[in-house]
């Protein structure tokens, strides 16, 4: 299977950077995991309703270019679908056994996902009413994989 974790800014803290990595490493024994860091606008101080728009429409242009033809997209928003650990570790079990799964998971910036690249999404991920930031987002999601590709809890 091959994952991709398509997210908007970079890790900019060390000591999360080095919790990623383990995850990565920790990954890649079952699966094809790639990362795609994409640029986050700057979102100006004050910005208007519209100005925002506009910023999540550039960053979602970004995004549906490098989601691949044909895979599984799942928008992390905070309005989707919550789900169990095991829940989601029953549907990484069943991507996992279809041939050639491709699955995109998508992280967006500080305004969240367009639109655009919510539709695009098999269903729509949340892992809390609560909003964290996209940093944070990432080494959640990738912890969750984790257990959801077979790792027995420490």
């Amino acid at each position: 299977m091959n994952v991709k974790v398509i997210c908007v800014g970079k890790i900019k803290e060390p000591y999360v950077r080095k919790l990623i990595e383990r995850c990565v490493k920790e990954l890649n024994r079952s699966c094809r995991l790639e990362i795609i860091e994409l640029k986050d606008e700057k979102t100006p101080d004050g910005a208007s309703e519209k100005e925002e728009d506009r910023i999540q429409e550039i960053e979602g242009e970004r995004i549906l270019k490098r989601i691949p033809e044909g895979s599984i997209v799942i928008p992390l928003c905070i309005d989707g679908k919550q789900m169990t650990s095991d829940e989601l570790r029953h549907k990484w079990e069943k991507w996992n056994r279809q041939r050639d799964t491709e699955v995109a998971f998508v992280i967006g910036g500080s305004l969240g996902l367009c639109s655009a690249v919510q539709r695009k999404g098999a269903f729509k991920l949340s892992f809390s009413a609560m909003t964290f930031p996209h940093q944070l987002m990432r080494l959640i999601l990738l912890e969750q994989l984790v257990y959801a590709a077979g790792r027995k809890e420490e």
